[in-house]
């Protein structure tokens, strides 16, 4: 290193006088006999308000510290060129801490080449103006609502102003790493007595129509406007205003045995017969990592969830069940990916989505509501848990109504359709003798949280990429995985922004420093 770049002690004076001094005057306020004569909650709030105003300055303090002992030295740029012009510059930084801050470094610069600043690479400074706390808490909380509050909530608790269009922004820049977050992770194994289950779902979101899948927004583009208040849509017609999310889940979970008598007792909410020895507990799912998608297809998704259960039991020695509500696409592109990845999976259709067609059917044969529709419906679901081929079960549906000449079958010829075409995979009460889950509770409940709770908000419309930034971000607060999310995060930002930037190391600007009071 030449002569020019050696590098000598720093001396600085104490720059935090003006924190002690706003201290000492917080003090002083909290034991005066003003303070003394008030409730707690005026005093609470004024220590609040000043002490944010504290912790900014003695933030800026820090920054200026730093910027005092900052030495220069020798900067290379990721193509080899030497930056041998420093200036000093400066930036403001939107913080946690009630508003913003100054920090002021060397810019170092060349002709022709993007000026490089090694003190902001010390700092972990993002591009633009907010401070990784600011997004740590934008992005939380804008998972969990809407935009509008999040943002109010933000500035209300910790002073920070964020622009609604800029939180939208920061929480798409904040999801950039999730997929690379996933891929990389190491997954706990599946414990040896256990199942793996995977369950996929999809839930309609209403989007912008730019942002509509092509063949829904060509019917939305054609719509006729309807001049009429409020909106009403004609028998048939479709809104043509909403794109399917797609959401997948994987957990392992032990089995739990049980009898076509506990499962009908659970349905109707009945009272268990007292047993000898207490039942065991349902046991829960563990390791559920939920995920999802609203710019990719019901495949790709799929095949995520397939890559994830393969990371988990890569030797392929766990049994593997697969619940799903009984969509045909759905279906098929989780054969598919079962083919992929050579491994034997056992497909289950949703008790609960087969009760749905019961319910209707029932009602062709006895009024609505009544008991003979009640113990009719416990009768084909008896049936089918006790092992009844569901094909029979269907072909005796439709058999009782052509012999009673029912006039309204319909719902009798669409439950026996739909038993007909999942048959294969409502063997109830196989799937009880040995323990697996039969209803898709957990992932319906994924759907719910992750989509209609946050996507699902009144008069929210949607871009596709904004859409899915959310639904990256709230998945990862589900699966319980923020806080290893966001550290993984941070170390892609600082590469990005910073490691990608010099030839070689980026160069220490903080050497041989002492301060002197």
């Amino acid at each position: 290193m030449s002569a020019a770049y050696k590098l000598e002690p720093a001396v600085v004076t104490d720059p935090f006088t003006t924190s002690r001094r706003m201290f000492d005057e917080l003090v002083g306020e909290a034991s005066s006999a003003r303070a003394l004569a008030r409730g707690h909650m005026e005093v609470e709030e004024a220590i609040r308000a000043t002490g944010r105003d504290l912790l900014r300055q003695l933030f800026q303090d820090h920054l200026d510290l730093r910027s005092a002992q900052e030495q220069r030295v020798k900067v290379v740029d990721h193509e080899g060129q030497q930056l041998s012009e420093p200036r000093v510059a400066r930036r403001r930084l939107h913080s946690l801490l009630g508003g913003s801050v100054v920090v002021t470094r060397l810019l170092y610069q060349a002709a022709g080449h993007e000026g490089r600043a090694p003190a902001d690479a010390g700092l972990r400074l993002c591009k633009d103006g907010y401070s990784m706390g600011v997004r740590r808490e934008l992005a939380q909380l804008c998972a969990n609502d809407a935009y509008d509050p999040a943002v109010a909530t933000l500035e209300r608790l910790t002073g920070a102003h964020v622009p609604k269009r800029q939180a939208e922004e920061l929480v798409r820049r904040a999801s950039k790493d999730v997929c690379a977050f996933y891929t990389q992770q190491v997954c706990e194994p599946v414990p040896e007595d256990a199942l793996l289950v995977l369950s996929f779902d999809a839930a309609g979101v209403v989007m912008l129509t730019k942002s509509l899948r092509p063949q829904t927004r060509n019917k939305a583009e054609n719509e006729p406007p309807d001049v009429s208040f409020p909106p009403k849509l004609k028998s048939g017609q479709k809104p043509n205003r909403k794109r399917m999310a797609q959401v997948g889940t994987v957990y392992a979970v032990s089995p739990f045995l049980r009898t076509a008598d506990d499962i009908v007792g659970e349905l109707q909410s009945l009272t268990p017969t007292p047993l000898e020895t207490p039942r065991p507990s349902r046991p829960r799912p563990v390791d559920k990592r939920v995920f999802g998608s609203i710019a990719k297809n019901a495949s790709k998704v799929i095949d995520e969830g397939f890559r994830e259960a393969l990371a988990r039991d890569p030797e392929r020695k766990r049994r593997w069940v697969v619940l799903l509500d009984g969509n045909g696409d759905q279906i098929r592109a989780v054969l598919r990916a079962a083919k992929r990845a050579r491994v034997e999976i056992t497909i289950i259709a949703d008790l609960i989505h087969l009760i749905e067609y019961l319910w209707p059917a029932a009602y062709c044969f006895h009024p609505a509501g009544s008991d003979e529709a009640r113990e009719w419906v416990v009768q084909r679901v008896r049936a089918l848990l006790e092992g009844h081929d569901p094909a029979q079960v269907a072909a005796g549906m439709r058999r009782s109504a052509t012999l009673q000449k029912l006039e309204r079958r319909k719902a009798v010829d669409a439950c026996a359709k739909y038993m007909l075409k999942l048959a294969p995979y409502m063997r109830y009460g196989d799937a009880i003798r040995d323990g697996l889950p039969i209803a898709t509770g957990v992932i319906e409940g994924a759907c719910r949280h992750l989509i209609r709770r946050r996507l699902g908000i009144g008069g929210a419309r949607w871009s596709t990429k904004g859409a899915e930034a959310v639904l990256l971000l709230r998945a990862t607060v589900l699966s319980g995985d923020f806080d290893a999310y966001w550290a993984f995060h941070e170390q892609q930002v600082f590469q990005r922004t910073h490691e990608s930037k010099y030839r070689g190391a980026i160069p220490n600007t903080r050497r041989g420093l002492r301060l002197v009071k």
